[in-house]
Formats: C-alpha cells, structure tokens, sequence
C-alpha cells in the first residue's frame, strides 16, 4: 500500500514549490515521481502541426519526486506521516495519520 494516491491533497516540502497545496493528478510507480495539480508549472512551445492550427504557448504540469511531497490530513489539515495499520477482523489496510492516529 503506497501512502500517496491519486485525489490525494499533497503538500509540496521541497523545492520551487514548496509549501503548495493540490490534488494528484497521476503517479508513475516505477520512477517514484506524482503529478499534482497547480504544481511544477513547465512552459511548452506547441509548434502548429495542421494548416489553419496555430502555434502556441502552452503551460503544464509536470512530474516532481514522490519524496518531495507528503499527504494532508483530513481531520487535522496538516501534512503527515502516513503509517499502515491492519483493520478490525477483516484484515484490511488503512492508511493512518501519524499525528493524529485517524484513518484517511
């Protein structure tokens, strides 16, 4: 069980970005890397391709590190440490807060 997943709210820690908040958009698990929403803002210049197109300026997100980023509590609304804890009877997983020990 990973600790970030898509929709999550994340907190930037490091970087240009550091101290945004935004929703993951995607994730890429073997190059550890998450794309969050209003974060990592790249520049593209689009080239026309058909006639009658235009060229374009475009600005996107891009992919930062997965460790530069750590998920936002719901009930205590700060970023946390995210323990995996094992559910009542059914052997489930849950991710848990560390702070304030409650599932999210």
């Amino acid at each position: 069980m990973s600790r970030v997943r898509k929709n999550d709210l994340v907190r930037v820690t490091s970087g240009k970005d550091k101290g945004k908040e935004g929703h993951v958009i995607a994730i890429d698990r073997k190059k550890d890397v998450v794309m969050v929403k209003g974060v990592g803002i790249i520049t593209k210049h689009m080239k026309a391709r058909r006639q009658g197109e235009q060229s374009r300026i475009v600005k996107e997100e891009s992919y930062i590190p997965l460790c530069k980023v750590m998920p936002m509590c719901p009930s205590c609304k700060k970023a946390c440490r995210v323990q995996i804890r094992f559910m009542d009877g059914g052997g489930e997983k849950a991710r848990v807060c560390q702070r304030c020990k409650e599932a999210f």
